[in-house]
Formats: structure tokens, sequence, C-alpha cells
């Protein structure tokens, strides 16, 4: 099976390849629910072993089920010709250079296990220590590595004799501080359309307050689940999709009366365990407590469209268990109020289709509760990805307002590897200033820090000293060893791949670049190339200046892939534009947090009853809404949407050519005109830029670009990128970009809107 890495996956395997080859001993890989954590992990396998031989990797799964072959199973289908095994595999032949081997700790820690006993044959320490005598080398992954730290794991970590151990977790704990973070950004995940954008915690329970409930918490909160249940299913339903939205219904640990309450109330709602849409785990399969078995109707009830409507659970819902369709979460209390656990959260997060479908209600999960303790730690863990909600309407007098929408083609086209390759070469020629003669560029390169050589070069330290913090006075020295085109020839493709990674590109592709840029062929080729090289290396150096040099060609090939370039300021052909009619939605899903100290109307916005303490907001997005709402010049402001059709956007192409949308953050009525607004990160105090975005450039001139083609049809659109200078001012930038705000392409907000 051919899987497609998305980017932040090629981040977090290219960081594995890192810190194993920097000599880290202890990794954390911190993955949140729905991130890909196996395909990370089998993938960062494969290509650590193309390129180191006699090496063992040891996968380590916990729980009493069968997750260690699950995850085998998933390497056999993700990598071809996966050289896997499981325990019984070992125990039969051993280990073998490039095995990657799946263990449930409880095949091996648990005193009624044989596979560590001492016997006629060959006990599995033993077979440990056969391979370390013959020169293998193990790598230990440890999966779910928060409920793996016990005394007798430590004791079959330390057979290993290993230098490396990855652990991998959600919510990792109790790690070394001196341990290698590798944390995958939840946000990445999100924008890969993988998990929910939002957990929504009572939604709608504004409404109610001060309010005194006439239904118990059962009626009321299961109620409220089962109504957004059914919205969500005749939304599914609407777009094709026979999607049935699972509720899971926490209970307390205390109280099996409230079970039969719980039960009851389904079956007034005609939702039963006979008629297979009520579904219970709160056991181990066929045991029963009071005659009944609290195992039924679990058989496929992962599926996106399996019968069950609800599932009852007691203890959080077992290691490793995945349900998408999971949308709604109830969490019902006894006397005493529990702790919220990110695992439980983490069954309602993955999206069913593993894409976002532009609809709120279906981008989201939901949490109902009237447990205090349980929501305030659901905010304090998930932080601003669990908010407060409520649904806003347009006012009426904004309803008519239309802009023109840029948006992609519904064909998706590839990365364009001609265009990479002219942004590669303009962002070498500009850089070092290199021209056609190819003796001349390696003179230049070399000056600005690049090494030429037969040879690859290993740079280490040597010396004496008394404390860690005194490193740096050691002398360094650089080890040179002559080139093998057998042995380097895999280290070159290894470091290929790491570029190719980084820049998103497929690594034929880059390997294509990296040889018609800087590689003389072997043979004379017929036409015309447009593209002159600026090197000219046989194929021996060429593997000796990417081998050695791949720290900065990595930074250089970011850089190209990223920056403005000549061709980027040609915009995008208008023949594959797509342009759609915007109006401001009629209403929207409003997350906000309860908890802020102001809580005014935000009187200015086009929605009712918009909160000044709306979230997810940047600093420089609340900071520009106060602008907004205090500004004579201004007369209203809409908050644009981050993705999807129904939102506003401009359309740029990337350096590969591609297509990607772009979503101004906020649209605003003057008394002259509408103005499109992006906010950015601004300036330290020091004057050092903030903007993390390194398509902000790019971004600028699409935004400029579009608004000239609207005031050439005679319409009064402006437009700006808007930032805070080292003193905290909001100033706007209209004409030409600069990421330094100190200059006089960029002005006070407040001198241009008034």
């Amino acid at each position: 099976m051919n899987i497609e890495l998305l980017p932040f996956q090629r981040f977090a395997i290219a960081d594995l390849q890192n810190a194993v080859e920097s000599g880290h001993k202890e990794i954390i890989l911190k993955s949140c629910t729905g991130s890909g954590k196996t395909i990370i992990l089998t993938h960062f396998m494969d290509e650590y072993l193309k390129c180191h031989n006699n090496t063992v990797f040891m996968w380590f799964t916990p729980g009493k089920g069968n997750l260690e072959e699950q995850s085998k199973k998933k390497m056999d289908l993700y990598i071809h010709n996966a050289q896997t095994k499981l325990l019984s595999d070992i125990m039969t032949s051993g280990f073998s250079d490039g095995d990657c081997c799946f263990i449930n700790w409880e095949l091996l820690n648990k005193d009624k296990n044989n596979a560590r006993k001492e016997g006629e044959h060959t006990n599995f320490d033993e077979h440990v220590k056969k391979a370390l005598d013959s020169g293998l080398e193990f790598k230990l992954i440890i999966d779910e590595s928060h409920v793996a730290d016990t005394v007798k794991t430590k004791g079959i970590v330390d057979i290993f004799n290993t230098n490396t151990i990855i652990r991998a977790s959600a919510t990792p704990k109790g790690y070394d501080k001196s341990a290698k973070l590798i944390e995958i950004d939840e946000a990445d995940v999100i924008n890969q359309g993988l998990i929910k954008k939002l957990l929504v915690i009572n939604e709608g329970f504004g409404l109610i307050e001060g309010k005194t409930l006439e239904d118990n918490q059962v009626d009321f909160l299961l109620s409220k689940a089962l109504e957004k249940q059914r919205l969500l299913r005749s939304k599914f339903l609407s777009r094709g999709s026979n999607i049935n939205p699972l509720i899971l219904v926490q209970m307390p640990n205390t109280s099996d009366a409230l079970l039969e309450s719980v039960e009851k109330w389904f079956e007034s709602q005609k939702i039963s365990y006979e008629n297979g849409q009520l579904a219970i785990w709160m056991s181990e399969k066929g045991k029963k407590t009071g005659g009944i078995t609290m195992h039924e109707n679990l058989d496929g009830i992962e599926k996106n469209d399996a019968i069950p409507v609800a599932m009852i659970f007691k203890m959080a819902v077992a290691t490793g268990w995945d349900c998408p369709r999971a949308h709604i979460l109830v969490k019902l209390r006894d006397n005493m109020g529990e702790a919220f656990e990110i695992q439980t959260f983490g069954r309602i997060r993955r999206m069913p289709e593993a894409k976002h479908y532009n609809d709120d209600d279906l981008d989201s999960c939901y949490l109902y509760t009237l447990d205090d303790k349980f929501v305030e730690g659901a905010k304090q863990q998930i932080g601003k990805g669990a908010l407060d909600a409520s649904l806003i309407n347009l006012k009426p007098e904004y309803k008519e307002i239309e802009l023109v929408s840029e948006q992609r083609p519904d064909i998706e086209e590839p990365n364009d590897s001609k265009k990479a390759v002219v942004s590669i070469t303009e962002h070498f020629r500009t850089k070092y200033n290199l021209s056609d003669d190819a003796v001349e560029n390696q003179k230049k390169m070399e000056t600005d820090g690049y090494v030429f050589t037969d040879y690859i070069t290993n740079s280490t330290r040597y010396g004496s000293i008394h404390l860690t913090s005194q490193v740096d006075q050691l002398k360094g020295v650089d080890f040179k060893t002559p080139l093998n085109t057998h042995t380097h020839g895999r280290e070159y493709h290894h470091q290929v791949g790491r570029i190719s990674t980084d820049v998103s590109l497929e690594y034929d592709k880059v390997n294509a670049i990296v040889r018609r840029l800087f590689c003389e062929p072997s043979y004379k080729k017929t036409g015309r190339n447009k593209i002159k090289k600026l090197l000219k290396l046989d194929t021996r150096p060429l593997y000796a200046f990417v081998i050695n040099n791949i720290d900065l060609l990595r930074e250089d090939f970011k850089e190209a892939m990223t920056g403005q370039t000549a061709q980027g300021t040609l915009g995008i052909n208008s023949g594959t534009v797509v342009k759609k009619t915007f109006r401001f939605p009629q209403q929207c899903l409003f997350t906000y947090n309860s908890k802020e100290m102001s809580q005014k109307i935000f009187s200015k916005n086009v929605y009712a009853n918009y909160l000044e303490s709306a979230e997810i907001r940047s600093s420089g997005e609340k900071a520009f809404e106060r602008f907004c709402e205090r500004n004579n010049y201004i007369q209203w402001f809409y908050k644009n949407g981050d993705k999807g059709t129904d939102y506003y956007s401009v359309l740029y192409e990337d350096n590969n050519g591609k297509q990607r949308a772009f979503y101004p953050d906020y649209v605003v009525g003057t008394t002259t005109g509408i103005w499109i607004i992006e906010t950015k990160g601004g300036e330290d105090k020091s004057g050092n830029s903030q903007d993390i975005d390194r398509f902000s450039p790019k971004k600028f001139e699409a935004l400029k670009n579009y608004i000239q083609i609207q005031q050439n049809d005679g319409k009064q659109i402006f437009g700006g990128f808007v930032r805070r200078d080292g003193s905290e001012n909001l100033c706007i930038c209209t004409d030409n970009y600069s990421e330094q705000i100190v200059t006089p392409n960029w002005k006070l907000l407040e001198e241009v809107f008034k």
C-alpha cells in the first residue's frame, strides 16, 4: 500500500532520524490522537534500515489485547517487503539484521509466560544475547509509553543494552528532562483534516443559566447528546455519507443504579441492546455483573455505518481503541467529580473519513457534563482546543454584502518539479551571486561555507573539561574518510530523502533536481536545456558534496521553496481559478472563553452577540478586533474562517507550482469601502520579527494582485497586512511588503483608518 506522507509526518520522520543519528538515547515522540503515529514510526524504521546495517527494531505495546499484531499488520500494509516478526517468530528463528519485531509487554513480564523461562529450548533472553554477540544493535520503540513505566518493563529494556529508546505517547509523562522531545503540533494535524477542529463543551448551556433544571442529569444530558447526534446524522446523509455518529456515555465508577436509569432512558427512545442500537463496554468480553453481560454489540462498532447509536462505558476506553465516528461524549457524575482523562477525549477526536467537511457541526466533537471538575480538567489539558460555544446569527443588514472568492478547481494538480527547479536555481544564483561559469560558482559557494572534496568529512571535538557547560572549550578536529560509492551511495540517497521531506517533494524529483543543477552527466543530452548547471560535478564528488553539505543544502532548499521569486510575482493563470460569490454565512458556531474577565459584546461585528472573549484568536487578532470596535472610520467587521469553500479565500502559487488557498483574517467595512486584512506576528522590543509564516510575502503579493483586479472592475476594495511593532502599535502595509516594520512600507493603522 503506497501511503502519501503528510508534511508534518515527513518532518517527524526527519526529526527522529536526526535524533537517533545524533546519539540521543532517550527520545520522546509526543504524537496526538489521529496524527498517524504508526505511519510515522513504521516509515521511520524503514528509512533508517535503508542506511544502517546490523540493526533490529523492537516495538513494544501495552494491554491484554493484540495491539502488537495490529501494529505488525499495519507495517506489512504500509511498507512493501517489511521484515516483521512477532514473539513466536523470534522464539523459532531468533533475530536477523533488518528485523522489525512487535511484542506485547505482557507476553514477557507475566509470571505465567514461558518466553523467558530457562529450559531445553532457547529462551527470549538467550536469543537477545546471541544477537548482541553477533554484532546486532537493538533500537527500542515503546508505544503508549505512559502506561508502560513499570519495574518489570525497565528490567526487560535493560537486556537489550540499547543506545536508542523511542517512547511514543499522546501524553508522555515522567521522562528525563535530558531526553530529546519531538512534538507533533496538534494544529498541523487539525489543518490536514485528520482530527476535529474543536471540542465544544456544553453547547447551548448558556441559554439556561440561572434557571432550574426540571429534568435530572440523565434526561438533560442525554437529550442534548441525542439531539446533536441526530443533527450530525442528517448532515452526513445529506452529503451522501452513511456515517452514524456515536455517543459515548461515561459512567462514574461507583454507581450501578445510574447505569439502569441510562439504559431505561435509551429504551424510551427505542435505543436498546435488543435492536442493536445500544452497546456497552464495562468489562472484558464474557464477564457478567449481576447476571448481565457487560460487553454487548461491540463487534464492528468502529465501522462508520455501524448500527449502535450510543455506547456505555465505565473506565477509560481500552488503550489503542479507535472509533472515528465517535463524535459526542456524555460524562455523568455522582457526588464526587472525577478527573479528566485526555485518552478518553481522544476517542471522539478523529475524523471519520480523515478529512474536514467545512461544516462547523461535523468538524467538531462535543462534551456534555454537569461535572465542573471534569470540564476544568478538559480545558487545562486541551487548552484552546476546548471552548464554550453558542450559535450566533448574521445581522440582517449584512446579508447582501458580496465579495469575489477565489477557489481551486476540483482537480488537484500535482507538484510541478519544473517550477521547483526554476525556484531553486534562482535562489542559489541570487544568494551566492552565481553565473553560468560552474568553476567560478564553486569558488563562490566555497567562500560561503560549502565544502568541495572527494572525501567524506566528519567533525568532532577533543580535550578535557570539568563541566558539561565547558564543551565549547574543546578543540575541533575533522576526519576524512575515502568515498565508497556503495556505502556512501546509500548515505547520499538518505540525505536526498531528508531534503525531499523538508520541501514536500517526492524523492525522485529532488534527486533529479540535485543532479540537474550540480552534476555533469556522463552522456550528451540532445535538445535545448533552459536551466544552466550551477556546478559540474562527477558522480563521486556529487555524493561527497551532498553528504558533506547536507545542513546547508536543506536550509537553502527550504528557503528556495518558500521565498518570493521572479516567477512567483507573475500571479496565477486566471484560467485555473474558480471564482465564486461569497456572502457571510447566515449562522456560525461561535467559540469563546467564558472564564475571561471581559464578556463585552462587540456591536460592530456582523454577527449578533459576538463577544470580546472570542477564541481561538492570536494576540494580534484580539488587538485588531478591539481597534475595530472603537475606531470611528470602521462601520463593521467580519472574522473569516481558516479553511473550506464556505469562507472567503484568495489563491496564490507556491514554488512547486501548486495552488494554495489563503484565507485573510478579516473583512472590514469602512466609510469609504471594504478592506481585506490579514494579521501577522509583529516584532519584539528588539525589532526581531515574530512572523513565523514563510509564505507571508507570497500571500501579500496575491492579495495585492487580487485587490488590483477588483479595483479595475470599479470596486472600492482595499487591503493590507497588519502587525504590531515593538511598542505594541498596530501598523499596516499596503504596497511593498517587508519583514521589518520600521520602514517606509509600514504606517500606523490609526493614521490610515481615519
